[in-house]
């Protein structure tokens, strides 16, 4: 299975696809980050997220996608446009047939270290672990983004395991 995950933000989206093979490894297949100069206009930068995030699409052509949820912050005007550029990446996901799951920081910290409660450092640290990398993705949002998509192939996982043992 091959996922995209993304961590959605006005001047940097960033992305991780993640593909799990058939012995259940995880493993990198490419991430980044779609990065927007804070001279463009708005229209301009989410119209960058689209055509760049379209075009990961066609080429990897994921099976499903994975978004962080929007952590509010205190800062209003930040939270409006990280809401602008995930509603973006969503209906890019929408439009390419692609199912999206949305998590919660927490439930990424969760599934990618085991602790709901781990720092930044700690899931920066397992997501390179465990895409066996040889450093931890930067800038930050790009190694979340690939947390992201860990967290949905984990959750993935359950719920396959849970189905088989429902059709014994």
């Amino acid at each position: 299975m091959i996922v995209i995950g993304i961590d959605p933000g006005t001047a940097l989206t960033g992305y991780g696809i993640v593909e799990e093979t058939q012995a259940g490894q995880l493993q990198a297949i490419e991430y980044g980050a779609i990065e927007t100069s804070s001279n463009l206009t708005l229209e301009k930068r989410l119209q960058r997220i689209n055509q760049t995030l379209n075009q990961l699409l066609v080429l990897h052509r994921p099976e499903s996608g994975a978004v962080e949820k929007l952590f509010f912050q205190r800062n209003v005007r930040t939270a409006m446009s990280v809401g602008q550029a995930r509603g973006v990446v969503l209906l890019a996901l929408a439009e390419a047939g692609i199912d999206v799951a949305e998590y919660s920081p927490m439930e990424v910290k969760q599934a990618v270290t085991g602790y709901g409660g781990a720092d930044k450092n700690q899931v920066q640290q397992m997501v390179r672990t465990l895409l066996s990398l040889d450093a931890i993705p930067q800038p930050d949002d790009v190694a979340d983004a690939l947390a992201v998509a860990i967290c949905h192939i984990n959750s993935n996982r359950w719920a396959r395991i849970i189905q088989e043992r429902k059709g014994q």
